[in-house]
């Protein structure tokens, strides 16, 4: 987990505990993070931060009303299809 903090602070982006611990078992798992609050707290940079740190590309999902699971997985599938 410690890999994980320092190749965000190399990205200028601080990690606590918890961002890390989520991060580090998302790669460990291979499964995409649900990321949620409210606008400005840095959900995108994380994203972009992690990114950047880990070779790999973004697929961003922009989350809003009336958006349900089946278009979300479409969207996240036709994305990861593009790769």
């Amino acid at each position: 987990m410690e890999d994980v903090k320092v190749g965000l602070a190399k990205q200028n982006y601080i990690a606590t505990d918890e961002i890390s611990t989520v991060v580090f078992l998302m790669e460990k798992l291979g499964k995409p993070a649900l990321v949620e609050g409210p606008a400005g707290v840095g959900k995108t940079e994380l994203a972009k931060a992690w990114a950047k740190a880990s070779g790999k590309r973004l697929i961003r999902l922009q989350c809003y009303e009336g958006l349900d699971e089946s278009k979300a997985l479409y969207e996240w599938e036709y994305a990861k299809q593009m790769l």
